[in-house]
């Protein structure tokens, strides 16, 4: 897999630990209870800190582009969006959306407020 610095503009989506934080600090008291599962809970919201602190998403005019560091990953195109959807948007705590060819649920390590702002103008079928 090649990756590409960042040179696009548009809009990047500042991280927010949030989501990452209380499933962290919801695993520590887990540990004496059950140290197996509060482990689990507590290493999972390590990978999300790790994720949160790593992983950007950046609106441009034609495509969301996902970047880890300096360095872009993925681009999904608006043109293969079928569908997308903020769950919980109260609490956001998942953002999901469908390409012609797959699907893909992010957890909200993002600014809820300006990923909403972003995909407000794009296409949504319910």
């Amino acid at each position: 897999m090649t990756t590409t610095p960042i040179t696009t503009t548009g809009t990047e989506i500042a991280p927010n630990y949030i989501l990452a934080t209380v499933v962290f600090l919801s695993g520590l008291p887990l540990l004496f209870l059950n140290l197996w599962l509060g482990g689990i809970i507590s290493l999972f919201g390590i990978f999300l800190l790790i994720q949160t602190a790593t992983i950007r998403l950046r609106f441009t005019e034609t495509s969301l582009e996902v970047y880890r560091s300096d360095s872009q990953i993925r681009d999904f195109p608006y043109t293969d969006w079928q569908n997308w959807r903020v769950y919980f948007p109260a609490l956001p705590i998942l953002f999901y959306f469908k390409e012609v060819k797959s699907i893909h649920f992010i957890p909200m390590l993002f600014d809820p407020n300006t990923l909403q702002n972003c995909l407000k103008d794009l296409p949504r079928i319910d």
